[in-house]
C-alpha cells in the first residue's frame, strides 16, 4: 500500500544506508508514558503488513482481544487519513498476515515462544518476517533474554522490534548517546529510535543505525492525531 508507506513513521530511515532493520536483527522504540509508544509500534507493524509481510505480535501485558482492538482502531484512522478504498478487503489481508500471541501473568519464556513460532511455521505454514514484542520491562530484564531474542531472530530469519518505557526523572545516557533504559543494552540493537513530544510537535528520532554514525537530523515529525509522518 504505497499511500501508507509514503507517510509511515519508518520514513525516519530514508537517509539510512541500510533502509531498515533487517532479518536477524533487533530494534527498539523508546518513549515516555503517554507519548504514543504503542500506537507508533503498531504503525511499524502496519509498515510491514502493508508490504505484504507476515508478522507476529507478542504482548506481555494485554490480552489478544485488546491488541486486536488497537490494530482495528488505528486501521480505521488510516482509512480516514489516507482515503483507503476497499476497506474490508485491505483489512482482511492485513489480518490474515498477522498473528497475536499473548503471555500474561508472567507466563512468558523464550522456550515457549520458540515452540509457538515453530508450530506456526510447521503446522500452519505461517512463516513470519517480523516479531513485534510489547511489554518487556527493560530495567528488570536480564541480558540473557535479549541474547535469546537475538538467537530467535537468527534462527527464524526475522527481525524483532521492542518497545521500551523511558522516564522523565531518569536521565542516564551512555557514552554513545543512548539514554535509559537502553543505555546498558544498546549493543544488542541494530536500530534504536526515540519517540518524544515537545511544544512544537511529536517527533521520532533515530539514535542508532546499525554500525553507521548517527545522523544529527535523522528524525521525522509525526501527526499527533494519527502518528503518520508529516512533510
Amino acid at each position: 500500500m504505497k499511500g501508507f508507506l509514503e507517510v509511515s513513521p519508518l520514513k525516519v530511515l530514508e537517509g539510512s544506508p541500510y533502509k531498515g532493520l533487517g532479518k536477524g536483527n533487533l530494534g527498539v522504540l523508546m518513549a515516555r508514558a503517554g507519548v504514543g509508544k504503542t500506537s507508533c509500534l503498531i504503525h511499524i507493524a502496519f509498515d510491514k503488513l502493508f508490504r505484504d509481510e507476515k508478522l507476529v505480535h507478542v504482548s506481555l501485558k494485554d490480552a489478544p482481544e485488546k491488541v486486536s482492538s488497537y490494530y482495528s482502531v488505528i486501521f480505521s484512522d488510516l482509512v480516514r487519513a489516507l482515503s483507503i478504498a476497499h476497506e474490508y478487503e485491505v483489512r482482511s489481508l492485513l489480518d490474515k498476515n498477522r498473528i497475536i500471541l499473548a503471555y500474561l501473568r508472567e507466563s512468558f519464556d523464550l522456550n515457549r515462544l520458540r515452540k509457538n513460532l515453530r508450530n506456526l511455521v510447521h503446522e500452519v505454514d505461517f512463516i513470519p518476517d517480523t516479531l513485534i514484542v510489547d511489554g518487556i520491562d527493560f530495567p528488570e530484564t536480564g541480558r540473557d533474554i535479549f541474547e535469546g531474542f537475538k538467537t530467535i531472530a537468527e534462527e527464524f530469519d526475522l527481525e524483532v522490534w521492542f518497545s521500551a518505557l523511558s522516564h522523565r526523572h531518569i536521565t542516564e545516557v551512555n557514552e554513545r548517546g543512548i539514554p535509559f533504559p537502553c543505555n546498558k543494552l544498546d549493543d544488542f540493537f541494530s536500530l534504536i529510535m526515540q519517540l518524544y513530544a515537545t511544544r512544537s510537535g511529536v517527533f521520532l528520532r533515530l539514535l542508532k543505525d546499525h554500525d553507521s554514525e548517527a545522523i544529527p537530523d535523522a528524525m521525522v515529525r509525526l501527526d499527533p492525531d494519527n502518528f503518520l509522518a508529516m512533510d
